[in-house]
């Protein structure tokens, strides 16, 4: 509530209404001033499609899906399409639980770190209570979906991806041990697997190969993100590689990861469920691959690191597309 304060002189009935005018006026205007210059408070929680859309990590859904399908795809047999359709469906929806439930749990660190705090949660758009239903809800669904239109063992080992992701990743490991990337990769490698089992109802060596690929993908990528973003983590005091072992030995083990990885890309030629065109085409971006981890292994401090960590991304999408164009094509490697 403004107030005029004293100091006036009324000169007439003129000037005393001029200078109250003016005096009220540069009042409101300091007040609005003032108003304009404090800080936000939280924002109140209401309904934004795009808020619980951001929920579900839909960079990271956007991986999920294309290595999903891929695993539907690559399947001996290949099935049906409605049933491969279902499948990747509930596989997307699966994930984006995940991530809506890993939202929830890690709020209190969101709220820290510069990447994450403006994320619906920490950020006061979505009511943590609202999220953890909210994936729930989604998880149920996709499992219930599964087991309904496709088979139990598929539904099975969904909700198995689940639980891998939010309890043994996010709530265990993610904040306990430096190695929770290594293991907690797992989580991430389950959708081609998932893919393929809905189709083949078994687990059979291929599928396995595509879990691989991704399981030891997933270590050099992360660290690379961890190597730019180290800050972050450690004021969040989560343990990542950089944090607890320094830059030196993440290089070091990014590039045993990296390795590793790269004679997995090779294991469907090796088992004939890819051919020549698949490849050729993997030892070419592995080679990009090896180039910038090599230029990260040299460099001081982060620098190239998030090179590296973008090109792992596009990496993985054309690893995964070159299996479908190679299925298409099919050259016998002999």
């Amino acid at each position: 509530m403004l107030e005029l304060t004293g100091g006036l002189e009324y000169k007439s009935a003129f000037s005393d209404m001029g200078e109250i005018r003016m005096s009220d006026t540069s009042q409101i205007a300091a007040a609005a001033k003032t108003a304009e210059s404090a800080p936000e408070g939280p924002a109140e929680p209401r309904f934004r499609l795009n808020d619980y859309a951001m929920l579900l990590k839909p960079r990271i859904l956007s991986l999920v899906v294309m290595t999903g399908l891929v695993g539907t795809l690559m399947a001996p047999g290949g099935g049906d399409a409605l049933t491969g359709l279902i499948s990747v469906l509930c596989i997307a929806i699966a994930a984006g639980s995940a991530g809506a439930i890993n939202m929830w749990y890690d709020r209190d660190i969101d709220l820290v770190m510069r990447r994450t705090q403006h994320r619906p949660i920490p950020s006061g758009r979505v009511d943590p209570r609202v999220a953890l239903g909210y994936g729930l809800f989604l998880g149920i669904g996709s499992v219930w979906m599964m087991a309904a239109h496709v088979s139990f063992v598929a539904a099975g080992l969904l909700l198995f991806s689940i639980f891998y992701y939010v309890v043994i990743y996010t709530a265990w490991l993610k904040r306990r041990t430096p190695q929770n990337i290594v293991i907690g990769g797992a989580a991430g490698a389950f959708p081609p697997l998932i893919g393929w089992v809905a189709v083949t109802g078994s687990f059979d060596p291929g599928a396995i190969a595509l879990f691989m690929i991704i399981f030891l993908w997933t270590p050099p990528h992360s660290w690379a993100l961890a190597l730019f973003r180290k800050e972050d983590y450690a004021n969040a005091s989560v343990p990542m590689l950089p944090v607890v072992s320094g830059e030196r030995e993440t290089k070091r083990q990014m590039l045993i990861y990296t390795v590793l990885m790269i004679l997995s890309t090779f294991a469907p030629v090796a088992l004939g469920v890819s051919g020549l065109i698949y490849g050729v085409i993997a030892a070419c971006l592995n080679y990009r691959f090896w180039v910038l981890n090599w230029r990260v292994w040299k460099a001081e401090g982060d620098k190239h690191s998030k090179q590296l960590f973008l090109y792992s991304i596009l990496y993985l999408f054309l690893i995964f597309l070159a299996m479908v164009a190679d299925r298409m094509l099919f050259v016998p490697v002999i």
